[in-house]
């Protein structure tokens, strides 16, 4: 049988690059060389696009030859571009390894479909709202689901520091891994906050601060059955989880470990399993997405945040719930390549 031919995208020109570049490590030396024929497409930090070996060190060296994708959707595929010339290669599916801007926001998704390439992972809208903090909350609140309090502050505007009800986060309302979040205690700490957040996005959004335990959910699949992993619980000694923020993630992080299952009652794990598969319909995610929520003392589940392409490196959260539900990453990237197949139709 002929292997598919798989187009694994990663790197990116934003901030969550290297953390892409981990991902794919992690996804070619896992992926079923008897079932694939991978074409690895690295995005340099300048945005330039490169047909390489694989995602090791020395990628985007100069060795790889520049690619593009084949805006003909009666021949999808890729274009590899020589001096004078330019040969094809058809590609069966792409596999997006990208995170945060361009990745997660429906830029990466739409050009894809352009190209008429099936793709693993959330679509346009899905991928857009997720993206977007301030518009999952209205879209998941909508749908009856608890989620923080929250204010929205287009560029430009300031917020009135004395009627928040401290603490709050500040973030930027379109962004990922935590890049730009503060928490701020009191007025005194706000405008910084701000200017941090706009660092990253004009758009930002403050947050009340939920009290209760940070849980983490995989699910994964299209419109049908969703499966998830087991739950995770991200145990923090201070501070606040700063994903991805540390100098040496592999070795762990200065103020956190993950406690997977996650150390809650059963019917605790089930009602976080229930609500991230509640969410996942509710903003019509396909394929992969990691459903951050909050347990409070009470019981509830509360919304924090959604992540439509999450982190696949050695230390992600996302593979380690699937792992410790029996999924292995070799049989994880086989099913997110058969769900890109049956969504051909999106």
């Amino acid at each position: 049988m002929a292997k598919l031919k798989l187009g694994i995208v990663f790197g990116g020109p934003f901030e969550e690059h290297p953390i892409s570049v981990k991902s794919a490590r992690e996804v070619a030396k896992n992926l079923d060389q008897e079932k694939y024929e991978p074409y690895f497409i690295g995005i340099t930090k300048s945005g330039g696009w490169l047909l390489c070996d694989g995602p090791e060190d020395g990628w985007d060296d100069g060795n790889g030859r520049p690619v593009v994708l084949s805006p003909d959707r009666t021949a999808p595929g890729l274009l590899v571009l020589h001096q004078d010339r330019y040969e094809t290669i058809p590609l069966d599916a792409v596999l997006p390894v990208l995170h945060g801007r361009h990745g997660e926001d429906g830029a990466i998704q739409g050009l894809l479909e352009l190209a008429g390439l099936p793709y693993a992972g959330c679509d346009i809208p899905s991928s857009a709202l997720c993206i977007d903090k301030p518009l999952t909350y209205a879209v998941v609140g909508h749908a009856g689901i608890a989620t923080p309090k929250f204010w929205i502050l287009p560029a430009g505007e300031e917020p009135d520091a004395a009627a928040l009800p401290y603490p709050v986060f500040v973030k930027p309302a379109r962004s990922g891994s935590s890049f730009g979040v503060s928490k701020v205690a009191g007025p005194d700490e706000l405008a910084d906050a701000l200017a941090t957040a706009r660092e990253f996005d004009g758009k930002v959004v403050i947050e009340e601060a939920v009290v209760g335990s940070e849980i983490g959910c995989a699910v994964l699949g299209n419109d049908g059955e969703l499966i998830t992993g087991e739950v995770d619980r991200v145990a923090l000694t201070h501070g606040f989880f700063k994903i991805h923020q540390e100098e040496s993630p592999e070795t762990g992080s200065e103020n956190a470990s993950f406690i997977v299952p996650a150390d809650i009652p059963v019917e605790s794990q089930e009602l976080i399993k229930e609500t991230a598969k509640a969410i996942y319909r509710a903003l019509g995610c396909r394929g992969l997405a990691r459903v951050d929520l909050f347990l409070t003392e009470d019981g509830r589940a509360v919304l924090n945040e959604v992540n439509t392409l999450p982190g696949l490196t050695s230390y992600s959260r996302y593979p380690r719930m699937m792992a410790a539900a029996g999924m292995s990453m070799t049989e994880l990237i086989d099913r997110l390549v058969a769900l890109a197949l049956a969504g051909n139709g999106r």
